[in-house]
């Protein structure tokens, strides 16, 4: 067989092109592009936002200007929202 790449001449059954190290086929699958990028991003962005939100009404919340309950319960929402987005970039359920 010969390389596609470079002309050499290689075995019929090499993977591989051992001069110019290139491919003799086709990929069966094909890796996703660097630049795909889904709303994680956005997501992300929106969960640190939050994040800091809810430092400042924790800050609040100690100085009795707003209630602890709903300082609280922002940064649990926060921590959550947190959790899901790293656990989805990490490949959770439905990823493959």
């Amino acid at each position: 067989m010969i390389c596609r790449h470079c002309g050499t001449e290689i075995a019929d059954k090499a993977l591989i092109c051992f001069r110019c190290g290139k491919a003799t086929s086709e990929p069966r699958r094909k890796p996703p592009s660097a630049t795909e990028r889904g709303p994680g991003v956005l997501l992300a962005g929106a969960v640190l936002v939050l994040l800091l939100v809810a430092g400042l009404f924790m800050g609040q919340a100690q100085t009795e200007q707003l209630p602890r309950e709903l300082a609280y319960g922002l940064a649990a929402f926060a921590a959550v929202l947190l959790v899901v987005v790293l656990w989805r970039r990490r490949g959770g359920p439905g990823r493959r």
